[in-house]
């Protein structure tokens, strides 16, 4: 692409924005580490949801979804559909427990909930393994994707893209980070958000004006699925198709992998950033930042609901309109930016440009900002030095900010793909969900059963990736190795709960008058403690959250049919999601969400 003084005019104007929003936010940031890290706690739910919205539209999305939808059709977004049914369970079953905690990092509930030297062990160990290790994994793949990016659009090599990364986007955002901290983070998401919406929607909007508009588009995808053949899969369903006649394969592919791993296992057991079991890293940053119970809750609500229901589209529909435009892609992910370079109109060259980057940006920020935290709060200063003062706990976060920047740099470097990136992560906490989830409503979970968890799925997915017992395609090597690691990973830690001691009964005490958990996992407990009335929620929970689900995919799917027809069947489902909707804002307001 060709760029002209009104490209690098967009582009230096959104820097300078975000270069803005981080200076403004400096001072207000820099008072103490609850400023720096959760905005002195008073952040309201919508700018607390947006953030996490914008978090997980990384510079990678988009690609992603093209391939995916290019290979195996619209239903071959099940593979992070079904995490809504984690996300949902966050808002109703644990946003409040997690407002309720008054933590600075969810790291720090080892030490709440578990005793001794196997909490300051597990609190110390995940702050470096998830605040450095794996942070910087993640860093790693999106700054990946961004470099294919500025490679094709700024139309220079691979090694010069990626140097551009590491020496100008990176650093750039870590100074902004450093200086606004999460206030800053927060309000650059906001603005990074709108642009990246505003860009996903002109690209569709071009990409599906090349094929002759929406008529055409669906016309010309009917007729190449009857070209193909009668075992052409239909690429605008929804869902999978179950009809092909069974094969041994198909028990690790589609459909089977989408709705038995992923819908049956995945969202549960799986640790994964932004759809943690239970909720975690950022998002549970973001829910100890609001102003309330019910302001945590509504943003993991709001979340829920853009993630899942309002981004897609634009992006499904593109990645429809690049199997008409490019038949016949070696690598399905480029067809995004083929639409880009040479379908959108070079006057808006500039601002898709400058949508990437934020894109990347509000990813690597708040990856940064949150990782800070662990290192700072739960291994420096639980660890290194307890007695320093708020100045200088804010310095020193803003050091672990730098350090990272230069580890994530390094990582990006030596990536070898994106792919390689994201199934890592998803197999080395393979298992560990269940224990994530049952530690708020089973007494009996200690310190042992996390850190058994942990190792043993570190240990097996490592071992397995290693004599490599599986063979097939990779899809197939991925699901069983997954399920494998989660196998063992459960029985471990099942095993050593019942094997090793419970935590003080002093302790859970204390957790159980603080948390408020529902008092049927914790019978023993509240028998100590007749003076707390006992919560009996979680009946109610659960309806709420098939309600949420219900009301999301509903929303989700009528959107769908709307676009791609029959627009009937969208209005059905749009009005299902509305009456789950009214039913849930009625339940809400007749709770009590108490304000700490």
């Amino acid at each position: 692409m060709n760029f002209t003084i009104l490209d690098w005019t967009a582009i230096a104007g959104y820097l300078l924005i975000t270069l803005i929003l981080g200076l403004y936010f400096r001072s207000r940031s820099g008072k103490s580490m609850d400023d720096y890290f959760l905005s002195g706690r008073s952040v309201s739910w919508w700018l607390a949801g947006t953030s996490m919205v914008a978090t997980t539209f990384a510079a990678d999305t988009p690609l992603v979804v093209t391939g995916l939808v290019y290979s195996q059709g619209v239903s071959g977004n099940w593979l992070w559909w079904a995490f809504l049914l984690s996300g949902m369970m966050t808002v109703f079953l644990f946003a409040r427990l997690w407002r309720r905690s008054g933590l600075l990092t969810d790291v720090q509930f080892a030490e709440m909930r578990y005793s001794g030297k196997p909490a300051a062990f597990l609190r110390g160990f995940r702050a470096i393994y998830l605040g450095m290790l794996m942070n910087c994994l993640i860093l790693g793949w999106v700054t990946k994707a961004m470099t294919s990016i500025v490679a094709v659009t700024l139309g220079v090599s691979d090694g010069r893209a990626l140097a551009i990364c590491l020496f100008f986007l990176i650093p750039f955002t870590g100074l902004y980070v450093a200086l606004g901290g999460l206030w800053g983070v927060l309000w650059t998401d906001l603005f990074q958000f709108v642009l990246k919406m505003s860009i996903v929607i002109a690209v569709a909007y071009f990409a599906v004006k090349a094929c002759g508009g929406m008529s055409s588009l669906l016309s010309q995808l009917a007729a190449m699925r009857a070209a193909a053949g009668p075992n052409a899969g239909d690429a605008t369903s929804f869902f999978p198709d179950f009809s092909k006649p069974f094969d041994s394969e198909l028990l690790w592919t589609l459909p089977a992998l989408t709705f038995v791993v992923n819908l049956g296992l995945q969202w549960w057991a799986f640790w994964y950033p932004g759809a943690e079991p239970g909720g975690g890293g950022y998002i549970a940053q973001r829910i100890f930042s609001a102003k309330d119970e019910r302001h945590g809750l509504l943003s993991v609500l709001w979340f829920n609901v853009a993630h899942y229901a309002v981004r897609p589209w634009p992006w499904i529909l593109t990645a429809l309109s690049v199997i008409v435009l490019y038949p016949k892609l070696e690598h399905p992910e480029t067809g995004y930016m083929m639409v880009v370079t040479q379908h959108v109109p070079p006057a808006l060259r500039g601002i898709v440009v400058a949508g990437f980057m934020a894109a990347f940006m509000s990813t690597f920020a708040t990856q940064l900002n949150w990782g800070a935290s662990y290192l700072v709060a739960d291994f420096y200063r639980r660890f290194l030095k307890k007695d320093g003062t708020d100045a200088h706990y804010v310095t020193m976060s803003r050091v672990a900010t730098v350090i990272l920047v230069i580890f994530a740099a390094l990582v990006s470097a030596l990536l070898s793909s994106i792919r390689s990136g994201w199934e890592i992560v998803l197999e080395v906490g393979a298992g560990t969900g269940g224990v994530y989830l049952l530690r708020w409503y089973w007494w009996r979970i200690n310190a042992w059963s996390e850190i058994s968890a942990m190792a043993t799925a570190l240990v097996s997915s490592v071992a397995l990736r290693w004599w490599a017992p599986f063979t097939g395609k990779q899809p197939v090597v991925f699901a069983k190795t997954a399920l494998t690691t989660t196998a063992i990973t459960t029985i471990a830690w099942v095993a050593v709960t019942y094997l090793t001691s419970p935590e003080p009964e002093a302790l859970l005490l204390q957790f159980y008058r603080k948390v408020r958990p529902h008092v049927t996992g914790w019978a023993a407990i509240a028998r100590l403690a007749p003076d707390v009335t006992p919560t009996r929620d979680l009946g109610r929970n659960l309806l709420s959250w098939v309600l949420g689900c219900a009301m999301v995919y509903s929303a989700l799917f009528g959107g769908g049919w709307l676009l791609l027809g029959p627009r009937g069947k969208g209005v059905l489902f749009l009005a299902i999601a509305v009456a789950c909707g009214w039913s849930l804002s009625r339940d809400l307001s007749k709770r009590s969400i108490s304000t700490p």
